[in-house]
C-alpha cells in the first residue's frame, strides 16, 4: 500500500483547512437584526422572502443560483423596478415560475398559500415586523415551528447591512462568500468615513426618493428621515434634512419649508418602473440617457423644486433608487460622498465599484447600468 509522505500531507491538510473554516454545523442559535434568538434545526432548503429584493443578498451567497432554495416571495423587483427584474430572469428563467405569495411590503400574506410550499424559513425584514405581527404571521409560522429570521438594510444600513449578510451566510452555510463581500464592503465604508469625518461645515441635504411618484408626477416632497436614504446622506456625515424634520421614518415636507432651510445639495432617487405612464426617473438597467434626462428635467422644472437654491445652483442629482433597500448600498454612500465633496472625492468611481461587486461577489449577469445622472452630464 502506498504510504503519503507526512510533508505532503501536512501541507494537503493546511491548503484544505481554510475551506473548511467556515463550514456552519447544525442545529445553530443565532440572533438577529431583531435582537431575538433564532434556532435553525438544519440547513435551510426551503426560504420565503418577505422582501423580493433580498435574492440580491442570497446572489452573494449562494452564487451559482440565487433561486434554488427560495419557495416563495414577493417579487417587489417586478413591481418596482423592471430591469433588474428582467436582468435576473434572463439568467434563471425559473424564477418567473416561484410563487409570487402577494406580501404587502409592510408583510401581509396569504399564508395558507405560502404554507403549502412547506417553507423551513422565512427571511423578513425588519422594517416590516410590526406587520407581522398585527396580521398574526409571526404567530402562525411559529405554531408551525418555521423559524422567522430579520435582517435590516433600510432602517439601519449603515450598521446592520454587513452584519445582515453575516448573519445569512452563516444560517445558510455559505459564511467564505459573506466575509468576502462584507470585508469589502466595511473597507469602502471606513474608507469614505475616516475622509469626512474632519469636515467642517457639514452640507445640508434633501433627498426625494421615487421622485415624482405621486400627485401626476408634480407632487413635491416627500423624503426619508434617518432610515433608507436618509441615512445613507448621514453615512457620508452630511445633514439629512428629513431627519431633522420628521418624527417617523419618512413623510413630506412642504417645498416651502425645503426653500427656507437652503439645502446645498438636492438628491432625487427613481428606477425604470412598468407602464409607460411613470414619470419616475428610469435609472438602472436598459434605460437611456435620453429618457433619463427627459424624466430629471422635468421633475427638476417643477413649480417650488426649480425654486430651491441649490435646484437652480445645479446641485442637483438623480440616483438609482433601489441602492438604499439591498446590499449594495455602499454605492449609494459612494455616489452621495462623491456629490457632495467632489474635490475628496474626485478619483472614487461608484459606477466601476458596482460592477466590481457584480463581477467578484456574485454571478449576475454584468450588464450596462445608469445608476446616477448629473446635469452637466
Amino acid at each position: 500500500m502506498k504510504t503519503v509522505p507526512a510533508l505532503k500531507l501536512s501541507a494537503l491538510l493546511v491548503t484544505t483547512l481554510p475551506a473548511l473554516a467556515f463550514a456552519t454545523t447544525y442545529p445553530l442559535t443565532v440572533t438577529d437584526m431583531d435582537g431575538q434568538k433564532v434556532v435553525i434545526k438544519q440547513e435551510p432548503q426551503r426560504i420565503i422572502l418577505q422582501d423580493g429584493r433580498e435574492i440580491l443578498s442570497l446572489a452573494l451567497l449562494d452564487r451559482d443560483n440565487p433561486f434554488k432554495r427560495v419557495v416563495s416571495w414577493n417579487n417587489l423587483m417586478k413591481k418596482q423596478d423592471t430591469g433588474s427584474w428582467n436582468m435576473l430572469k434572463s439568467r434563471w428563467p425559473q424564477a418567473d415560475k416561484i410563487l409570487d405569495m402577494g406580501f404587502s411590503d409592510q408583510g401581509e400574506v396569504n399564508l395558507e398559500t405560502v404554507i403549502a410550499k412547506h417553507p423551513d424559513l422565512m427571511i423578513a425584514q425588519l422594517r416590516a415586523k410590526p406587520s407581522l405581527q398585527q396580521t398574526g404571521v409571526l404567530k402562525q409560522l411559529a405554531a408551525l415551528n418555521i423559524p422567522v429570521l430579520f435582517v435590516d438594510v433600510e432602517l439601519h444600513p449603515v450598521q446592520n447591512t454587513a452584519a445582515s449578510v453575516t448573519l445569512l451566510g452563516k444560517v445558510l452555510n455559505q459564511e467564505d462568500n459573506a466575509k468576502a463581500y462584507t470585508d469589502f464592503y466595511q473597507q469602502k465604508l471606513t474608507a469614505i468615513q475616516n475622509k469626512v469625518k474632519d469636515i467642517s461645515p457639514k452640507p445640508l441635504v434633501f433627498v426625494e426618493p421615487i421622485a415624482g411618484i405621486g400627485g401626476g408626477g408634480d407632487a413635491c416632497c416627500f423624503t426619508h428621515g434617518r432610515n433608507g436614504w436618509g441615512a445613507l446622506v448621514e453615512a457620508t456625515g452630511a445633514r439629512n434634512i428629513g431627519s431633522e424634520l420628521l418624527p417617523g421614518t419618512s413623510g413630506n415636507v412642504a417645498v416651502e419649508k425645503v426653500i427656507s432651510m437652503n439645502p446645498d445639495y438636492y438628491v432625487m432617487s427613481g428606477s425604470k418602473r412598468g407602464g409607460k405612464a411613470s414619470t419616475v426617473i428610469p435609472l438602472g438597467y436598459n434605460t437611456s440617457v435620453e429618457e433619463i434626462k427627459e424624466s430629471f428635467d422635468r421633475l427638476r422644472n417643477r413649480n417650488g423644486v426649480k425654486d430651491i437654491p441649490a435646484v437652480k445652483a445645479g446641485k442637483v442629482a438623480a440616483v438609482y433608487h433601489h441602492f438604499y433597500n439591498h446590499p449594495y448600498n455602499i454605492i449609494g454612500i459612494e455616489m452621495l460622498a462623491k456629490d457632495f465633496y467632489p474635490q475628496q472625492f474626485k478619483d472614487l468611481n461608484p459606477t466601476a465599484d458596482y460592477h466590481q461587486i457584480i463581477q467578484k461577489f456574485t454571478k449576475l449577469p454584468d450588464e450596462p447600468i445608469n445608476i446616477e445622472y448629473h446635469p452637466a452630464e
